[in-house]
């Protein structure tokens, strides 16, 4: 693509532009904590409870009126809700936590997982993903990740990116990494929010995404405007819709792994974390 879309660098002026739109976004996400709010996003409406508890995916804009604008670049927030029926908040932690295996879930999008490391409800992780649209896009990421319980069935997960790197020959003997915030801007930052409610006999799981990707330069939307735009989405439906066919193969095993069945064994009590399975440990 060199020579068809020139490489850019995240400037300052969009990174504070993105970095005042998260502050203001988690002021928000505090308030539904409090008594009267509701938790999950589908339970909002009737209509779209109905569809998600159906088990459906169901994903829009988060303001429903697309990308936000900021100084050359773009905010994505997108929010999607699915949920599980005969699943419970244990199964799905110990489902999304297995980041070793993740490579396995969520293929292909992700290409490789590794858990770095973790101390009971914080990990650090590092995935290399592949977007193919027009062209494809692969990306090394190190992501930070702290889960909370903010009720008997009910958590919260937070995932903040702490290094994108875009990946020139990616898998060739000359393969490069690109530095952090320079390359072709398909993706420079990557906030995730889960929320995951164990009730109606199965478990809801919601994920509101938040991606800064560069804006689409005149006359290329051709090859941009497919990468900055639709991915955003499909990712975030492709995660859920993943994550809930993962959940429901689980639910039929017989019996429960040790792993699932015990909410109490913490990451930091395994001697090498970056083998098997990991759970939570609640407070």
């Amino acid at each position: 693509m060199a020579g068809t879309v020139n490489p850019v660098q995240l400037r300052s002026s969009t990174l504070k532009a993105f970095e005042e739109y998260i502050r203001t976004t988690e002021a928000a996400m505090e308030q539904t904590l409090h008594e009267g709010e509701a938790f999950l996003w589908s339970d909002a409406t009737p209509e779209r409870a109905k569809k998600v508890r159906a088990g459906r995916v169901v994903a829009q804009f988060w303001s429903n009126k697309g990308p936000i604008k900021v100084p050359d670049a773009l905010i994505h927030d997108w929010i999607a809700s699915t949920f599980v029926q005969g699943a419970t908040v244990e199964r799905a932690l110990a489902l999304v936590q297995d980041y070793d295996d993740h490579k396995n879930i969520y293929k292909p999008d992700v290409v490789d997982s590794k858990l770095i490391s973790c101390h009971e409800n914080h990990f650090k992780i590092s995935l290399r993903l592949l977007k193919k649209k027009v062209i494809t896009v692969v990306l090394d990421t190190d992501h930070d990740v702290q889960y909370v319980p903010v009720g008997p069935k009910r958590w919260l997960c937070r995932s903040y990116t702490t290094r994108i790197c875009e990946v020139e020959d990616a898998g060739k003997p000359t393969e490069k990494l690109r530095p952090p915030d320079t390359g072709y801007g398909f993706l420079w930052r990557l906030y995730s929010y889960w929320r995951f409610e164990e009730r109606d006999d199965g478990v809801y799981i919601e994920c509101r995404a938040i991606s800064l990707t560069r804006d689409v330069p005149k006359g290329l939307g051709w090859i941009i405007d497919p990468i900055v735009r639709n991915l955003p989405k499909e990712s975030l439906i492709n995660i859920l819709e993943a994550t809930r066919r993962a959940l429901s193969s689980e639910t039929q095993q017989t019996p429960l792994r040790s792993w699932a069945r015990d909410p109490v064994v913490s990451c930091s009590k395994i001697s090498n974390p970056s083998q098997g399975p990991r759970n939570i440990k609640e407070s």
